[in-house]
């Protein structure tokens, strides 16, 4: 797996877990407001190997109880599930974040009970995808992955960013509306730090 950043120990990334935090490199969305921007484009020499990352979670077995797997987009990795397996028969609980348009990756990643915990980024509207993510045609696709989530039992979250100067109110009540009945969504603040655009960073 392409592995980019290791952060060490989180206390809040998951929930009710102390936990180490792997970053996959690569994305297929561009969005202007992204808080990872240095994960987008593949750099081979910016590669962390996954020996390293094992050998970590090794020493810190009994300290850590979790695993947050984020990018990026995790989903594009090949052999992503793979590594899920390996985090779980060491025993640590793994939690991917996503932005829901690899629904098959997911549906795999469910079926094989390789995930403890999901958090998927809702970016926008399904009529605003492709202009605040620099993609096109993952509207079904985004559907599909909460559904999936929604109906899957595991522990979830959808999640927006709060870009005022991108996302109105009616956008967020769009946003809204595609979170099924009995599922959180929580709207995070925005932090201009790293955003890829320079106007928001202003």
């Amino acid at each position: 797996m392409k592995i980019s950043g290791l952060q060490r120990v989180t206390a809040s990334d998951f929930p009710g877990r102390l936990a180490a935090i792997v970053f996959t490199q690569g994305c297929n969305f561009h969005c202007p407001f992204c808080h990872n921007s240095s994960l987008l484009p593949m750099d081979a020499d910016s590669l962390i190997g996954e020996d390293t990352v094992f050998g970590f979670l090794q020493k810190r077995k009994s300290l850590l109880g979790g695993v947050v797997i984020t990018g990026g987009e995790p989903c594009l990795q090949d052999d992503l599930a793979k590594f899920c397996r390996k985090v779980k028969d060491m025993g640590f609980a793994v939690k991917l974040d996503t932005n829901g348009s690899r629904p098959a990756v997911i549906k795999e990643l469910l079926h094989e009970n390789l995930v403890d915990f999901i958090a998927m980024d809702i970016k926008a509207p399904l009529s605003r995808l492709p202009e605040l993510t620099g993609t096109t045609s993952h509207g079904p696709r985004i559907s599909q992955s909460i559904s999936l989530i929604a109906a899957s039992g595991v522990d979830h979250l959808f999640r927006t960013t709060d870009v005022k100067p991108l996302l109105s109110s009616e956008d967020h009540r769009g946003i809204k509306e595609l979170v099924p009945q009995g599922s959180l969504h929580i709207v995070q603040p925005f932090v201009a730090k790293n955003a890829m655009a320079s106007f928001l960073r202003e």
